[in-house]
């Protein structure tokens, strides 16, 4: 188990949870994508983990496939009994206020209040124009539209004086923030609510060559700063980790993932088509090899250090099904515990057959 951080401004340490994130990008009909990523979920809940996020991505099947993450959670929770489920994130200033916190309040129900909420004010300037917004004004709208959720689930009046139905102020404690700015991490912070930090950032030209802890240590400080006294802090690190068996497999999806994403985003802030694989999987954020090569990785990540949750995904590697069930028992049998994760044990149910004939949960 690491030390504990030495950071001026380190989190309370809190028992780590472990989750599981997917954008839904398994290559397949959008069917078989919802299909298969249930299936993970569920794989996921057998080995042990806390959670499970899904993003939300309007039109750009590449960059996610899911516009509707409480439709395909509330089909997640009848398949799981234990795991929570969280949207990571809704992409709040694309959404009308009221029909979001009504939605979230009947799965929560459904699922035996296991919702987790995580917000964010939406990444891809294009998508705004079909819902009538513009990518501008993103953040004052954010604003207003999760100040009218959380009036909604305390049961306050709405415009016009009616309250929603079913109340669910249980909701309001369950409220992460997602962004890549110490403003955002104060707002988090200044509001209680858990913070979200992303699994990789774009650099700036003043740091091109900054680590991805060095660009989100001041985003936990300024939550940290700003948390009110007495709340407990939830600060969520996602992180890009593909574990395998073989190295020289993991690193063959890895080149394969990574080069397809850098042709397909034409990142200037990133290394291009020409950089080696390495230089790709540090410029990414990516961990990948087998739990060895891992651990030794992601330990050398300070910032997780300072979280409660550490939630991993396969983007942008993006191998194959079975080797993305193969990577979550890896993580949670071998990664996670060398990182302070002491979660549930697999089921024997779980160990007694190969990754690919796994049951799908009922």
């Amino acid at each position: 188990m690491p030390a504990p951080s030495s950071h001026p401004h380190a989190a309370p340490r809190a028992p780590r949870r472990l989750g599981f994130f997917s954008r839904l990008l398994d290559d397949a009909p959008a069917a078989e994508r919802y299909r298969l990523v249930a299936e993970q979920i569920a794989h996921a809940e057998r080995f042990g983990f806390d959670s499970a996020w899904v993003a939300q991505h309007h039109f750009h099947e590449a960059e996610g496939g899911l516009p509707s993450p409480f439709v395909f959670l509330a089909h997640v929770a009848a398949l799981t009994r234990r795991i929570r489920i969280g949207t990571g994130v809704v992409t709040l200033p694309l959404e009308n206020a009221v029909r979001v916190a009504e939605d979230a309040a009947v799965l929560d129900l459904l699922s035996g209040h296991r919702l987790e909420f995580g917000v964010g004010t939406g990444g891809t300037p294009s998508a705004f124009a079909a819902f009538g917004q513009t990518s501008e004004k993103r953040a004052e709208v954010f604003a207003a539209h999760l100040s009218l959720v959380r009036d909604a689930w305390a049961g306050r009046p709405l415009p016009g004086g009616d309250q929603i139905y079913p109340s669910s102020p249980q909701l309001l404690d369950r409220i992460w923030q997602a962004t890549f700015s110490v403003a955002g991490g104060a707002r988090a912070g200044a509001a209680g609510d858990g913070l979200m930090l992303s699994r990789t950032q774009p650099r700036t030209a003043d740091a091109p060559h900054a680590t991805l802890s060095e660009l989100q240590h001041p985003i936990i400080d300024a939550y940290l700063q700003q948390l009110p006294e007495g709340r407990a802090p939830r600060i969520m690190g996602s992180r890009s980790v593909f574990v395998a068996d073989d190295r020289r497999e993991a690193l063959r999806y890895a080149e394969l993932g990574l080069r397809n994403g850098v042709a397909r985003l034409a990142d200037p802030t990133r290394p291009g088509p020409e950089a080696s694989l390495q230089e790709l999987i540090a410029g990414y954020d990516v961990h990948v090899g087998t739990p060895e090569d891992v651990i030794a990785s992601l330990r050398a990540d300070s910032a997780l250090e300072r979280v409660t949750d550490m939630v991993f995904q396969v983007h942008s590697v993006d191998p194959p099904h079975p080797l993305i069930l193969r990577s979550i028992e890896l993580i949670a049998t071998r990664v996670a515990p060398a990182l302070g994760w002491t979660g549930q044990s697999p089921t024997d149910a779980s160990l007694s057959q190969p990754s690919s004939l796994q049951p799908f949960a009922a």
